[in-house]
């Protein structure tokens, strides 16, 4: 039984506190999967109340990007210090997503080796649907791909499909630049012909619009698949949203 520990409408689990109700839920369940790199602050909380926790981290093995803002955004006391200054976003390299799917695979095969076959059979399935290029040959050619998203959450994506990221919106989510910060944001775009401003689903677009009316540069939505929109969502139907959308931004 695959239960989620948060809340569909959660978001990105940077500063996440755990509740009396997770730690009920965790007492009771045979494997923590996490996503791992750093995202999941609270995790020594975890350890400390169940330390024999079987815990699958899914982006073991995968090589991070160091961070340009986590220093200013995420210095947080949850000891998790020497993970902070890299980014935990992997999922959105569609590669590192299918690395993601068979780390789960083995790690599961290793606790209950009992039902390894269908393991197997259920990771194969999921990855041939998995499409690291995802389609955007169209665009290869394209000299100037540079773009600003709404904040570091696409490091992995825009290395994946040969996007240039010259700046983003909010050095931490959900908390608005200071005039400063998005008069710097409004010349850096005018100055490298920047095509698009990416925002995000979860978070207001108040302020990219403000760079927007400044800069004459559309804005975009690239969704980083932190909450789960209905129960007919899923990854990789967001991914090719999120694909169709780098299409029209460069068409």
């Amino acid at each position: 039984e695959l239960i989620n520990m948060t809340n569909s409408a959660t978001g990105c689990l940077h500063d996440y506190s755990l509740t009396t109700d997770n730690i009920k839920l965790l007492e009771d369940c045979d494997v923590f999967i996490i996503n791992g790199a750093g995202m999941e602050s609270f995790l020594d909380k975890v350890l400390e109340q169940k330390p024999d926790l079987k815990i699958i981290d899914a982006s073991e093995g995968i090589e991070l990007i160091k961070s340009d803002y986590m220093d200013e955004s995420h210095n947080h006391d949850h000891g998790h210090d020497h993970d902070e200054e890299y980014n935990p976003h992997v999922w959105l390299s569609v590669e590192n997503a299918i690395k993601q799917v068979e780390n789960i695979e083995n790690k599961l095969i290793e606790y209950n080796s009992i039902n390894k076959d269908k393991y197997s059979q259920n990771a194969r399935e999921y990855v041939a649907f998995m499409d690291p290029r995802g389609g955007l040959s169209f665009y290869l050619n394209i000299k100037n791909k540079n773009i600003v998203t709404f904040h570091e959450a696409f490091p992995y994506f825009a290395k994946e499909y040969g996007l240039n990221i010259v700046g983003v919106v909010q050095r931490e989510a959900g908390s608005e630049p200071s005039a400063k910060e998005l008069q710097e944001t409004i010349e850096k775009i005018k100055k490298l012909d920047v095509k698009a401003i990416c925002v995000e689903p979860q978070y207001s677009t108040k302020a990219a619009e403000t760079i927007s009316k400044e800069t004459n540069v559309k804005v975009y939505t690239l969704d980083p698949i932190v909450t789960e929109e209905s129960k007919n969502s899923s990854y990789i139907d967001i991914m090719n949203k999120n694909l169709e959308t780098l299409k029209e931004a460069f068409k």
